[in-house]
């Protein structure tokens, strides 16, 4: 697998790191020099037959017609072959820029001034060429470069924009991106998985992570925070496969769900009530349903007195207190030893002294850890699952605690459930791409061998408008929690008639 990376650095990769000198080590100079050839030999074949047409016998012209000539200056084969033209330029550019300067140095520097004179130098080894490249494809040519240079190269334009928030790649030739809830595939292509493999080396090895032969499947993130996962061949049958689920510049904030319809302000007050007040919240949803973001959210509650400890496969959550501490899980290297699961940070976390602990997603077994740090003085803490509902919620943590290998029955862990948790929020992303916070549930405790939980608000949905969008209301069900008592004892007074059945927000005037 490292042949395979090589070859990406060779023939494609920024330069970075020292194996950036030989990456267009074999540069196909000749490929240029080919149609020249081709049309001066079939120049002559042409000439032959005209000069004895009635001694050559009639099957003699035949062969004359379908000669290569007319095809290698045909217009309908000229767009390929500029194509490849021009890679071959990048190559030859991209190699005598690595000769030029010190790219290893200059990668750990992205100011604008860096990057401009780094533009003029590309500039002048364009006009060495001789190439005849017109002025939009030389500025093409010298951004890509840039691009390879400084950042993760065809992705750069994707990630430049605020409104994308998944890149999906499927192979070299199919990328595909999420706008404002709709998947479609871009202009965005890689050269070959070669020069793919490269981007997704760039991108894990810049946190100690690795993909290659041996570990095919990574999770990784960008500086923004943005998550990426990442698996290749064996893996991978039809080539290097990526997903992207973006971080925006500007984080999503409270303001922003009410705006989108996502949430009312009633809900909103009252589960800033629930974290002030020490309350252990589950955050319910499925793949895209925007569970990390909600997280990130609720954390923002937290009052800043509080010693936070964060645990995370890949570190996501952007927490704006000043006393919060970071925990990241390691996978194995090479021979398959130093891995730091989940649960291995978890267990640590309770000698740090912490206030609260925020899990970015409880998995597997570790999910029994958190309920006994629940339980334990860890009151306030937070945490994700995937499920499609609240109730479903429970059979998925039944799942998961029996994975840690302890022979616990179905009774004891739901009451480790309904003691350690008091609020299960779930998160939906509709049809047509709205998401929206489905229901807001109070977990009363047991009745014989169930866990008991009322809704106090919900979502219902009531069809789908014009557009293809899901559209209902947002509506308080009038039942109270029966925690109110604690919330007012911790400082919240909340007005009752929050409470009261009623139709808080409906969007069904947008149909």
């Amino acid at each position: 697998m490292m042949i395979v990376w090589k070859d990406a650095v060779r023939h494609d990769g920024a330069a970075c790191e020292e194996g950036a000198a030989s990456m267009f080590g074999k540069t196909k100079i000749s490929a240029l020099k080919i149609p020249k050839k081709g049309s001066a030999k079939p120049a002559e074949p042409v000439k032959a037959p005209v000069a004895e047409p009635t001694t050559s016998s009639p099957p003699a012209k035949p062969p004359s017609a379908p000669v290569p000539t007319p095809q290698l200056t045909s217009k309908p084969k000229k767009g390929p072959d500029r194509t490849d033209e021009f890679y071959e330029i990048k190559s030859r550019v991209h190699k005598k820029l690595v000769e030029t300067l010190d790219l290893a140095a200059l990668g750990k520097r992205t100011d604008d001034d860096v990057k401009e004179e780094v533009k003029q130098v590309i500039a002048q080894l364009c006009e060495q060429e001789n190439a005849l490249l017109n002025f939009n494809e030389r500025q093409q040519l010298i951004n890509e470069i840039v691009d390879e240079t400084f950042g993760l190269g065809p992705l750069e334009a994707l990630l430049k924009d605020p409104h994308i928030s998944d890149i999906l790649i499927n192979g070299p030739k199919q990328v595909y991106i999420e706008r404002k809830g709709k998947l479609s595939i871009s202009s965005v292509t890689f050269k070959d998985d070669s020069h793919l493999l490269h981007v997704i080396d760039k991108i894990v090895s810049s946190i100690g992570r690795r993909c290659d032969e041996v570990s095919p499947m990574v999770d990784a993130r960008l500086k923004d925070g943005s998550r990426v996962n990442a698996i290749i061949p064996p893996l991978a049958i039809d080539g290097p496969s990526m997903s992207i689920r973006r971080f925006g510049a500007d984080p999503i904030t409270w303001d922003d769900y009410i705006e989108f319809g996502s949430v009312t302000p009633e809900m909103v007050e009252f589960l800033r009530a629930c974290v002030i007040s020490h309350l252990n919240i589950l955050i319910v949803g499925g793949t895209g349903s925007g569970k990390t973001t909600l997280l990130n959210n609720l954390s923002s509650f937290i009052p800043d007195t509080d010693r936070i400890v964060t645990i995370e496969d890949a570190a996501e959550l952007q927490l704006r207190q000043p006393h919060v501490v970071r925990l990241e899980s390691r996978p194995p290297n090479i021979e398959g030893k130093g891995r730091v699961a989940i649960r291995d940070l978890l267990i640590n976390s309770l000698r740090m002294r912490p206030d609260r602990i925020v899990v970015g997603e409880c998995r597997g077994p570790e999910t029994l850890d958190m309920l006994q740090a629940m339980n334990t003085g860890h009151d306030g803490s937070l945490t994700t699952i995937h499920a499609n509902s609240v109730r479903d919620a429970v059979q998925r943590v039944e799942t998961m605690v029996m994975m840690a290998g302890f022979d616990l029955p179905m009774k004891a862990i739901r009451q480790q459930f309904a003691s350690a948790i008091h609020l299960v929020v779930s998160a939906a992303r509709l049809t047509g791409g709205p998401r929206k916070i489905t229901t807001i549930a109070e977990v009363q405790g047991m009745e014989g061998e169930a866990v008991t939980m009322q809704e106090l608000f919900k979502f219902e949905q009531l069809g789908i408008n014009s557009s293809g969008k899901a559209y209902g209301r947002f509506i308080a069900t009038g039942l109270r929690p029966s925690f109110l008592d604690r919330l007012k004892y911790s400082g919240v007074d909340l007005d009752t008639s929050l409470f009261e059945r009623q139709v808080l927000a409906s969007d069904e005037d947008t149909r």
